[in-house]
């Protein structure tokens, strides 16, 4: 795996940056900083990590990220084949922890934008018409500069405050202690769990990689994500069958083998435990859901 990347800081002087992201597949690394991200999805699709949570992602995902909250934008297999001809397209706005020199969480009319703001370690998933909203104006945001760009910036900000289309991601216990050494490490674990959860994923081997012996690994982990990792193995095979179950006509019993289950009855008895509801129940929602919007 390679190194986490840097993402860019901030230019001294420049209350923001906004940039658009055009590539084969969005940032493999498994990473946090100390800025803000607003961050939506225009083209692409995978499996979403926001600290201790995760859930497929395709187009008109839009999630704001406080500061150093964990998160990747994992793309699908099928991305990182050039023979596919696949490619991704998003927006993404940063901005720092003292934005506008603290202003926000100084002045009394700000209050709404700094509560919010202080939500947002647990990281926002905007839906609902408040995402095609705002995905509209952060594409207006491109074209933007000058005094009109912060005043864009700060109305997306506000039309986040006390919204209902606002939901938080991360478990309200969740606390982000990993150290800026540790992202490589974590990085590994989570890289090797997506690219083998399809078949036997090991203990032994995901404690190899990070040069710890396995009862150090699995209290290692669980501090990390706030769960073990046979749970987060388990999460990310439902994570999976979810998307199946949105995305093709495959039946229950293949989406169980395409996901890593051994066997149907434990897929259905694991699936409704974390979803609520049978694979059935689930695809049926959904379908009922997205026609509606579709309408």
């Amino acid at each position: 795996m390679k190194k986490p990347f840097q993402k860019s800081r901030i230019p001294e002087g420049k209350a923001f940056v906004i940039q658009e992201l055009k590539a084969p597949f969005f940032d493999v690394n498994w990473h946090f900083h100390s800025e803000y991200q607003l961050f939506v999805v225009l083209k692409g699709r995978g499996t979403r990590f926001i600290g201790d949570h995760m859930q497929a992602f395709r187009e008109g995902d839009l999630v704001l990220t406080g500061p150093n909250l964990p998160h990747l934008w994992k793309n699908d297999k099928a991305y990182h084949d050039s023979n596919n001809g696949l490619s991704t397209h998003g927006i993404v706005i940063y901005f720092p922890e003292d934005f506008l020199n603290n202003a926000i969480f100084k002045l009394d009319e700000f209050d709404g934008i700094a509560h919010m703001l202080k939500k947002s370690e647990r990281g926002i998933q905007i839906l609902g018409k408040t995402n095609q909203v705002i995905t509209k104006m952060m594409s207006d945001l491109l074209r933007l500069q000058g005094t009109n760009s912060i005043i864009q910036l700060l109305k997306i900000l506000e039309l986040l405050v006390d919204n209902p289309d606002c939901k938080l991601i991360a478990d309200a216990g969740y606390i982000n202690t990993n150290k800026e050494s540790e992202r490589d490490r974590m990085g590994q674990v989570y890289e090797y769990v997506m690219q083998n959860f399809h078949g036997k994923v090991s203990l032994e081997e995901a404690a190899q990689l990070t040069n710890l012996s396995v009862s150090a690994f699995s209290r290692y982990f669980k501090s990390r994500v706030n769960k073990t990792f046979s749970d987060f193995v388990t999460d990310v095979r439902v994570s999976h069958a979810c998307k199946l179950l949105h995305e093709t006509d495959m039946n229950v019993s293949e989406i169980s083998f395409e996901s890593g289950f051994y066997t149907l009855s434990n897929f259905n008895k694991l699936f409704k435990e974390r979803i609520k509801k049978t694979p059935l129940e689930y695809r049926k929602e959904f379908n009922q859901t997205f026609a509606l919007l579709e309408g």
